[in-house]
């Protein structure tokens, strides 16, 4: 027994407990199941037509910003972290792309041209969302203080720029082929939503099945035992928070595509709804847990409640008031929990 090394035992210890997070990450949301189907049931009988293809393709047109905007808030929830910087991010991010593509695409360009300036506005946006992120995980893991002080920081910054250098302005002036692959559809499907789909199943697969998203887990669930494993907790928050600006580029392109143009004022009222989408899917607020399959499923709860509301003639105020009360009251439930 004296000659194993110490290092054995805590190994054991520590893919045991890399196991058990395997297990007990949250998946499967009977309850929210539950909830989606009275939901459409209910509305069905009060509004007529509600059931048809043609309010669930508007839904799917909505649905895919803002399930974006989602896993990029919920990825440094799971760390154990918040970002409050993703709105500001997409919106840099799309007036970035915005400027390259004036740039380089003249009013009568075609063929090489436009693919060309498109790639580089691509490239452009997501080098801002990169860097942007990995700032913000970088502040986090060396200075110490809370994310929420940091990417409340970052967010005010950023916003500040843009909205200094656009002058708060809506900036537009994009070639009409973006507009067109944006707002297609393929068999009925809107292509911005399969592509929310490819990336969330991309994105659940890092969550669960690399050494990344275990240890991602492990961060937000123990920092201080983290830190004593072969894990190194610093550049795990830096790698989440490039990863969530790389999320924010994603719905800046879905954004583009939506408004065809880009703004600094655009989607704000999306960040109380990301969270709270994050939390109603299983996305534990003190960190450890989450599974990107629970915040498809609440996504599609709060759309079918927001879509139920407008046909309802109800107003975005009031809408928005409905996903704060359920907010808190997850929120209450959870704390509860814990006691």
């Amino acid at each position: 027994m004296g000659d194993v090394p110490a290092s054995v035992p805590a190994r054991r210890g520590l893919d045991g407990f890399m196991l058990q997070l395997r297990r007990d990450i949250p998946g499967k949301l009977p309850g929210l199941s539950i909830v989606l189907v009275v939901l459409l049931a209910g509305f069905s009988i009060v509004v007529p037509g509600f059931l048809s293809v043609g309010t669930f393709q508007s839904m799917m047109f909505q649905l895919p910003q803002l399930g974006l905007l989602a896993m990029a808030m919920a990825l440094p929830m799971i760390s154990g972290g918040l970002n409050l910087a993703i709105i500001a991010t997409a919106n840099a991010c799309g007036l970035i792309m915005v400027v390259v593509m004036r740039a380089l695409i003249p009013a009568a360009a075609s063929g090489s041209t436009v693919a060309f300036g498109l790639v580089a506005a691509l490239a452009a946006g997501l080098a801002a969302g990169i860097a942007i992120g990995g700032a913000t995980g970088l502040l986090i893991a060396r200075t110490g203080v809370h994310p929420i002080l940091i990417t409340l920081g970052v967010q005010s910054i950023v916003e500040g720029v843009s909205v200094l250098l656009t002058h708060g302005k809506v900036v537009s002036g994009l070639p009409s082929i973006y507009g067109k692959i944006g707002n297609s559809v393929v068999m009925g499907v809107p292509v911005t939503f399969l592509a929310l789909a490819v990336v969330a199943i991309v994105v659940g697969i890092v969550l669960k099945r690399t050494s990344f998203g275990i240890a991602l887990a492990m961060t937000g669930s123990n920092p201080e035992a983290t830190q004593y494993s072969s894990v190194d907790v610093k550049r795990v928050l830096v790698k989440v928070y490039a990863l969530s600006g790389i999320l924010c580029f994603l719905a800046a392109c879905l954004m583009l595509a939506r408004f065809n143009s880009a703004s600094s004022a655009y989607a704000k009222s999306y960040l109380l709804v990301t969270v709270l989408a994050a939390v109603l899917g299983g996305v534990d607020p003190f960190g450890g847990f989450g599974k990107i399959s629970g915040i498809m499923l609440a996504l599609g709860v709060l759309q079918v409640i927001s879509s139920g509301c407008n046909l309802l003639g109800f107003s975005d105020y009031l809408t928005l008031g409905i996903w704060g009360l359920t907010l808190i009251a997850v929120m209450s439930v959870q704390g509860v929990s814990r006691r």
